[in-house]
């Protein structure tokens, strides 16, 4: 999992056009669900120009070698003899917790993340899992759900899981640097939120949070506000409750 991962950074690191789009969705029975994607083809076709045919396959051999379907990151460990825990939780965790890439003209495309069905004592799991294993997962999966209700919090409207991914990465010197680089790196960034049922009302307002339809929103985060305390925002309330039917 970590040779995945370390790939999925140095793309990040090489692209200045990287977006990254989620989407969480929430069920009826308080669990969720969440998927984000990682767009790499600028990134592929930019470096498979610039390296000679000799090399394509010493440098990006390995990339072949990622799954091109939904793999655990249990499945992912134990392929590479890297399984070290025996801790219940965190191999049940290990067990929900999908990556997979995606082809275009047999160049990777993507990347993807996927956390299934979460329930809230899995979440609670995932933050004592993560303090050690970082994935780049959405913020917005640690807002409370019920079932019914959902609160979030707009302090989540950041980077973070991003940006430890890749400061494990990274120098002390580099690591200082982090919100240059974040700007650099990435075009767009966002979230949409699904539900089973219908959304009934919606309090509390912020500049990033559109209604799209009566079963999701959409958050689209400005980078520039995130790492440039003095952007003032319009409507930047701390809590957004949606109530469901």
């Amino acid at each position: 999992m970590k040779k995945t991962l370390l790939l999925f950074l140095i793309s990040l690191f090489i692209l200045q056009s990287c977006s990254v789009n989620s989407e969480v969705v929430y069920h009826k029975d308080a669990a969720s669900t969440s998927v984000t994607n990682i767009d790499t083809r600028e990134f592929m076709a930019e470096m498979m120009a610039m390296t000679p045919d000799s090399l394509k396959q010493k440098e990006f051999g390995e990339m072949d070698k990622l799954p091109n379907t939904w793999t655990s990151m249990y499945d992912l460990a134990k392929k590479e003899g890297k399984l070290k825990t025996e801790n219940p939780d965190s191999i049940r965790i290990m067990k929900k917790i999908f990556m997979k890439s995606t082809k275009e003209d047999n160049r990777i495309s993507d990347f993807s993340f996927k956390i299934d069905h979460f329930t809230p004592e899995d979440y609670n799991v995932l933050k004592s899992f993560t303090k050690t294993e970082k994935i780049p997962l959405d913020q917005n999966i640690y807002n409370h759900w019920d079932g019914k209700t959902l609160t979030i919090d707009t302090d989540n409207f950041n980077l973070k899981s991003i940006e430890e991914a890749i400061r494990a990465k990274i120098s002390k010197e580099e690591s200082e640097k982090i919100a240059g680089m974040m700007m650099m790196f990435f075009k767009n960034i966002g979230t949409t939120v699904r539900f089973e049922n219908t959304i009934k009302s919606i309090s509390g307002k912020h500049d990033w949070v559109k209604q799209i339809d009566d079963h999701s929103l959409r958050i689209d985060y400005d980078l520039k506000a995130i790492y440039d305390k003095d952007t003032k925002l319009r409507n930047a309330d701390k809590k957004i409750t949606i109530v469901t039917e």
